[in-house]
């Protein structure tokens, strides 16, 4: 790729972190940039317009065959491009044709199932299921979570920066309580052996570590789940210990899953849905329901009424009453 390419891209890097947009939104939009560039034979998208990015849609969904998500994420990399770098505010871009996302009715596991599920696990990878069922927390919610944002007195666990920048509190399971308790003993120590070793601190967000320049090696910001050896911050180049990998998780409850003989297509998402049922089946309103899953309209949280397990839509079958 030519001289502009690295430039283009380098520009989207800058104004994606200006805006503080996460590291995964970061990757996916500067591919997708770039394979919309490559794509054209390396034309700077400034002499492109609605043709072009149909062009490299349409291909897209017919001959890549992606799933609408997919497409919906090229279109929202290439709006970002435009708008917010090239600052090109055409009418065509108002135009495009979004992909219509399919509607899925989400798995959920039953209570006897999630048992199960938890016997295939152990260690941390049985408590952070565990917290994702007991809390309604995202994955990446979990992973993420922060030493001081544990609050035991209280019962209650904050979330901090979830989906849509926003926080919000969930309980804490008084069942979790002791062995969380336990297993930040050893988050601790690990703690204390960094500090011990002058590792830097852990990341934090927006610039909090130049106004609280102590609060990175602080145990109150160290992850609940740290990751068991060091990496390379992808943006600082600093040698730290980051939060645990997603995907070893992600991989634990796969093989649990086959090992607990639970055929559904389930995932670490299928434990905050089985959380959201659950406690519908239990009774809980729908707005308590909706504040503990983060969700901004309450329509999002009505989908889990439509897998409340009383058959379909809660109606008695004509033959279950001959």
């Amino acid at each position: 790729m030519d001289a502009v390419a690295p430039t283009l891209l380098g520009r989207v890097r800058e104004v994606i972190r200006y805006k503080h947009y996460s590291i995964r939104t970061e990757r996916a939009y500067v591919e997708w940039v770039r394979r919309f560039v490559a794509f054209h034979g390396r034309r700077h998208p400034r002499d492109m317009g609605a043709e072009e990015v149909r062009a490299f849609l349409t291909h897209l969904a017919v001959e890549a065959d992606v799933a609408a998500s997919t497409h919906q994420q090229a279109l929202s990399a290439l709006l970002f491009l435009y708008r917010e770098v090239l600052e090109v505010d055409l009418p065509w871009l108002l135009n495009l044709a979004r992909p219509k996302k399919p509607k899925r009715v989400p798995v959920v596991l039953s209570r006897s199932e999630v048992g199960r599920l938890f016997e295939m696990l152990d260690g941390s990878h049985a408590l952070m299921a565990r917290l994702l069922y007991g809390t309604g927390m995202r994955l990446m919610e979990c992973i993420r979570l922060r030493v001081k944002d544990v609050d035991f007195e209280r019962g209650e666990i904050t979330v901090r920066d979830g989906k849509g920048g926003k926080d919000r509190h969930t309980m804490l399971p008084e069942s979790l309580a002791d062995p969380l308790r336990q297993h930040l003993l050893h988050v601790r120590a690990l703690w204390g052996n960094d500090r011990a070793a002058g590792v830097p601190g852990v990341y934090l967000p927006t610039a909090l570590a130049r106004k609280y320049p102590g609060a990175p090696e602080s145990w109150g910001w160290f992850w609940v789940f740290p990751a068991s050896a060091l990496s390379v911050d992808p943006r600082s180049g600093i040698s730290r210990r980051h939060h645990a990998q997603e995907q070893t998780l992600q991989r634990a409850i796969k093989r649990a899953l086959g090992e607990a003989g639970i055929v559904k297509p389930a995932s670490t998402h299928t434990l905050r849905h089985s959380f959201a049922t659950h406690l519908l089946e239990s009774g809980y309103d729908i707005r308590t329901v909706q504040e503990l899953l983060g969700h901004a309209d309450v329509s999002t949280t009505m989908i889990y009424t439509h897998v409340l397990n009383r058959g379909g839509r809660g109606v008695c079958s004509p033959l279950d009453r001959m």
